[in-house]
């Protein structure tokens, strides 16, 4: 508590004013917790001051609602970028967390998540005197080698590095008592048809706190993007159907709990990317269900499994709109590693199954019949003709955005 309170003033967090005699004076207090490592183990303990914000009225006090907690984690992220600029650090256009320093003999990278910090770089030495500076102007705490980083576990071997969230999901496991239940093959039964028809749950706060808990876990395991996404959509008044559904992700977890994402070192650094649309899926809304995923070399980087946001009027258009989403991530990536000084061997190159959304892509000719999905022709065609990226077509049998799209037999649904 006493380093915290050094902190908060060092880092100048609040300023005195006097007090005029009208104001609601609003109380703080400290609340503590215990921060643990992956294996359970204690890591460190913290404190944090915090003002009492129930104490204030809506209307008379505030407009809009905040977290109040004293930490200014924007005026020390800005504090930190001032330095980091003054020091050499460029900041990325693309993301503005990461920050980058190239020097004769050395690359820096630096990522910045509120105050979590990681940095990582070629030059050991170099590394080690500017962590040193950093803990001289903010006052850090060194946590050593990457291996535990926002729920995320971290471990390292000579094929690369795994991420992974295996405390994560025994923690969300034992809260919705399913640690003990047998496990399930796939995370959502083939050909489920959940609605919005059904037994609504009288108290659907379980509910909602199992679909926040999962999408957090989406950052690691794509195998249960899309039955959690499905799943979602029934927020404001999920059903028991919809509850079922939830354990059963649950018991699919149980048995995979130690499924990670794997990221391979590769000197030849393509990027790819597969795009694929159930058209017309959902039985409320006729809305189609698009999926995307991209490679960076062997590594899967990104990846996304979201209903659309207009109904299609043929298989065609749903997956041409998908495609246009996965150019647009194509581009992000492609700005990031060119802001990264990273060189691309090839083009990137864009893989779907249906032959026509490829012909909408090379031929111009087609425009006269898609004028309702004109936006999207031309996005992914002004792309190709200025030679940015290659659309080509990959069999339907070798998808991997399918399993973003709709439920897949235990055969099909390859672990992560």
């Amino acid at each position: 508590m006493e380093k915290e309170y050094q902190a908060l003033m060092s880092n100048q967090t609040w300023l005195l004013v006097p007090y005029q005699g009208q104001e609601n004076i609003i109380d703080s207090k400290w609340v503590f917790k215990t921060k643990y490592k992956a294996d359970g183990t204690i890591e460190r303990r913290e404190a944090r001051l915090v003002a009492k914000g129930f104490q204030q009225t809506a209307g008379l006090d505030y407009e809009e609602t905040f977290s109040p907690v004293v930490k200014a984690p924007r005026a020390w992220f800005d504090s930190l970028k001032n330095a980091l600029v003054n020091w050499g650090f460029k900041n990325t256009k693309s993301d503005s967390s990461l920050f980058t320093l190239r020097g004769t003999n050395h690359i820096t990278f630096l990522l910045i998540y509120v105050n979590d910090i990681i940095v990582i770089g070629n030059n050991t030495k170099f590394l080690e005197s500017f962590i040193k500076q950093l803990n001289d102007v903010f006052s850090l705490k060194d946590l050593g080698p990457l291996h535990y980083f926002l729920g995320i576990e971290v471990q390292r071997d000579v094929s690369g590095m795994y991420l992974k969230q295996s405390k994560y999901i025994g923690d969300i496991l034992r809260k919705f008592k399913i640690e003990n239940t047998s496990s399930c093959p796939t995370p959502i039964i083939t050909d489920k048809k959940f609605t919005v028809e059904g037994e609504k749950l009288q108290d659907p706060t379980m509910f909602r706190q199992a679909i926040g808990a999962l999408q957090y876990l989406t950052n690691t395991r794509l195998d249960i993007a899309f039955s959690v996404n499905k799943l979602s959509q029934f927020m404001s008044s999920p059903t028991i159907d919809h509850w079922q559904g939830i354990k059963r992700i649950l018991r699919y977890l149980q048995g995979t709990i130690q499924h990670c994402l794997h990221i391979k070192p590769s000197t030849d650094l393509d990027l790819v990317g597969f795009s694929y649309a159930d058209w017309a899926t959902s039985v409320d809304d006729r809305k189609s269900m698009a999926g995307q995923c991209v490679f960076l070399g062997e590594t899967l980087v990104s990846w996304s499994s979201r209903k659309q946001k207009v109904v299609s009027r043929s298989s065609t258009e749903s997956e041409y709109r998908a495609l246009a989403d996965l150019a647009a991530e194509i581009g992000w990536t492609r700005s990031l590693i060119d802001e990264l000084k990273l060189p691309l061997p090839r083009k990137p190159t864009l893989w779907c199954d249906n032959l026509s959304a490829k012909a909408l892509a090379s031929n111009p000719v087609m425009h006269t019949r898609s004028k309702h999905i004109e936006i999207d022709v031309h996005y992914i065609r002004d792309q190709v003709l200025q030679n940015e990226i290659i659309v080509a077509y990959v069999p339907s049998a070798d998808q991997i955005a399918d399993c973003l799209t709709k439920a897949l037999t235990h055969t099909r649904l390859k672990p992560t």
